[in-house]
């Protein structure tokens, strides 16, 4: 929301007040010409600003492996072809390639708990209920209940973060707006002095 309303002021106020200052004729304060150098550069490179605001909420994806494995395992998917769902599913690049990986493993008769053992950036916990879902043949109970597990310490550390963070947003948005405000009305305070 911060990044909206900074944005905002700064693509369509900002410019406002430009026209306003280069009628007055006089040097402006430090911090204006600073806030009017940050307006022009946004305003020239928006577009690159979204698309790598974009890829960064698409490389952050959390992966949803055993969610999409355990509900394309019970569905009698076979788990070759599940695990190429799944690495479509995953929405992070590094863990498609581990998830084709373990893929590959599995084709060539790998157990699929050994072949997640041996990438490294798969839960202990999750390859452990692996082995025990392959052991007693109930693999896609256990990945569900791993797909819980996961999915409720996400959203409790969401709750968590959000709970904590709240105060911090409003301040770094009030810090972000008033200091739009100052620099834009500092030269108009100024030039009142001068009169």
């Amino acid at each position: 929301m911060a990044v909206i309303v900074t944005a905002v002021l700064l693509i369509k106020v900002v410019p406002v007040f430009a026209e306003t200052f280069s009628s007055f004729g006089a040097d402006l304060p430090a911090f204006t010409l600073f806030v009017l150098g940050l307006s022009e550069a946004l305003q020239e490179s928006w577009v690159t600003l979204l698309v790598c605001i974009g890829a960064a909420f698409y490389g952050f994806k959390e992966a949803r492996f055993a969610r999409t494995l355990s509900t394309t395992f019970s569905a009698d998917v076979p788990i070759v072809d599940a695990l190429e769902s799944v690495a479509g599913a995953a929405g992070n690049a590094l863990y498609r390639d581990a998830i084709l990986k373990v893929r590959d493993d599995v084709t060539t008769g790998v157990q699929l708990h050994a072949a997640i053992k041996t990438r490294k950036m798969f839960p202990i916990l999750l390859q452990q209920m692996t082995a025990i879902g392959e052991e007693s043949g109930a693999l896609d109970d256990m990945l569900e209940k791993a797909a819980i597990h996961y999915e409720e310490l996400v959203d409790n550390s969401v709750d968590n973060l959000t709970s904590l963070l709240e105060p911090l947003i409003m301040s770094v948005l009030g810090v972000l707006v008033g200091g739009l405000l100052i620099a834009m009305y500092l030269p108009i305070f100024q030039l009142g002095n001068v009169v």
